[in-house]
């Protein structure tokens, strides 16, 4: 009974192909597009995942805002390591600034370069590597020497990759390359690679004057192991406490909290876009009830002819809901072709606009499964008034319809 009902099912959806075919749209194009969703959640998760493994699972980011005459010094700061050494391993201040006309080379200015203050410490502890001359040393942060490393990009765009002795000017300053970094993007303007590090104290002093945007310190810490960096986390945060009195002026997150942070708002995003994509499966559902009941008032004689000869509501009831159900699971198969179709484009694609960035678009089996499930009920809930409707016919009135 049930094999021949799916068979009639299939028989008269496939006998209105084009019809179908419009009918499914919307499910086919709601399920592609939960499918490539989740899939490049996943992509992006995994992402995230690797540059945080590639920073270390140990490193501590520590940003202070300060509170007026209020303030803890670089010195101070490096005592950490010293006095909690089972805790504490390293420790770099960072001193971010950028604005209009901060950094020339020769007669040309350049807006979107990253510029901080670091010491030594800094390049170990953010895994990069020199490919040309040296990274900073202990000497050139004691006696403030005027000198910088610089990333790949203007490495190439400004010095054609002949950038080792030449100089560079911060605010009227001039600095000499004393080392490039190795090349960890697609070496564009404002990526990774468009850097500049200089001695920290010299950043500080650049910070007073009045050509600055804006300075924002921060440090960089690396806890003993992975298991000590919430340890360590609270030592820091009792040392600023003791100065600022307030939580208010300082922030203090290990890696582990910013990968969490940032999957929350990347679950949040997904939720959002995920819903926007089940809109097209509802619109999908409707089209199928609406189809549906154009069925039944198509088969009406049908159904009257079938009822006088003893056929009992609920066959005919399973006989539209299977209809429907089989509409939309059809359309579901073709919208996850569709889906893995998409998304080995975009995974073709996306290196070509974020190159720096490794991010494919992966469709998880459970995110499959859940959209064919969702596709499936979607024809069953909305195919059930139409099969209800059909089968509540009396027969006398159904045989007497033109």
């Amino acid at each position: 009974m049930i094999i021949e009902t799916f068979r009639q099912a299939i028989q008269n959806v496939w006998s209105n192909k084009l019809r179908t075919f419009l009918t499914m749209l919307g499910i086919i194009i709601g399920v592609m597009a939960v499918i490539v969703i989740v899939g490049l959640g996943n992509g992006m998760t995994k992402s995230m995942r690797d540059s945080f493994s590639a920073l270390g699972t140990n490193t501590l980011s520590v940003q202070v805002w300060g509170n007026g005459s209020r303030t803890v010094s670089v010195e101070e700061m490096y005592k950490l390591p010293t006095k909690y050494p089972e805790l504490i391993q390293s420790i770099s201040p960072q001193i971010d600034f950028s604005g209009s006309g901060t950094l020339k080379i020769g007669t040309t200015s350049y807006r979107w370069s990253n510029i901080s203050g670091v010491d030594e410490n800094y390049s170990a502890m953010k895994n990069y590597q020199i490919a040309q001359g040296r990274g900073l040393q202990y000497m050139d942060i004691k006696d403030n020497k005027q000198v910088c490393v610089i990333g790949d990009y203007l490495a190439q765009t400004a010095f054609r990759g002949d950038a080792l002795g030449k100089t560079i000017s911060l605010s009227g300053v001039p600095y000499t390359v004393i080392g490039v970094l190795s090349k960890s993007g697609d070496s564009s303007e404002g990526s990774a690679d468009d850097v500049i590090y200089i001695p920290y104290e010299n950043a500080q002093r650049m910070g007073t004057g009045t050509m600055m945007m804006g300075t924002d310190e921060m440090f960089l810490l690396t806890s003993t192991s992975r298991d000590t960096a919430s340890a360590a986390k609270g030592i820091v945060e009792k040392r600023l406490y003791k100065t600022y009195q307030s939580s208010d002026y300082y922030m203090v997150m290990t890696s582990a909290e910013m990968m969490d942070a940032m999957n929350t708002m990347m679950n949040t995003m997904m939720i959002v876009l995920v819903a926007i994509a089940a809109i097209s499966l509802l619109v999908g559902g409707i089209g199928i009830m609406n189809i549906m009941l154009v069925s039944v008032t198509e088969r009406t004689r049908e159904i009257g002819i079938r009822k006088a000869l003893g056929a009992k509501e609920r066959t005919i009831l399973s006989q539209f809901v299977v209809e429907a159900a089989t509409t939309s699971a059809l359309g579901g198969v073709l919208g996850i072709a569709l889906g893995y179709i998409v998304s080995m484009g975009a995974n073709k694609v996306l290196p070509m606009f974020m190159s720096d960035t490794a991010i494919t678009v992966s469709p998880s089996f459970n995110s499959i499964v859940v959209a064919f499930g969702i596709s499936v009920g979607i024809g069953v809930l909305f195919g059930y008034l139409p099969a209800k409707r059909a089968a509540k016919l009396n027969p006398i009135d159904a045989l007497r319809y033109d």
